[in-house]
């Protein structure tokens, strides 16, 4: 998995990476099981998709759909338990690393 120290410098090493119009178009929307896709959750959290972990967090979600907001404490504090990372802000940058690193066929 290329993490974020680590994307540039792989992507650097490429000859031929796609144009980034071929890769997103700006006005799409990115879909959050897109970016917290399964291969990502299961390698560096406890569960087998984004639903599920959304589901066990400390919000009212019962799915990455209905997420929309949680205490910012308590969202870092279920993050640090549940997943590989020390904090939300850490997990999501390295979901947005993953995603990119999969459109640029460079994961």
């Amino acid at each position: 998995m290329v993490l974020e120290r680590d994307l540039e410098e792989v992507a650097a090493k490429q000859d031929d990476l796609p144009n980034v119009d071929d890769v997103y178009d700006e006005d799409e929307e990115i879909a959050i099981a897109d970016v917290f896709d399964r291969e990502f959750v299961t390698e560096r959290t406890d569960f087998e998709s984004f639903d599920e972990l959304v589901a066990e967090s400390p919000s009212e979600a019962g799915s990455a759909v209905e997420l929309e907001t949680v205490p910012h404490g308590e969202w870092d504090e279920f993050v640090a338990e549940r997943t590989d990372f020390d904090d939300e802000e850490t997990f999501v940058l390295a979901a947005r690393d993953h995603w990119v690193a999969k459109r640029l066929d460079l994961a």
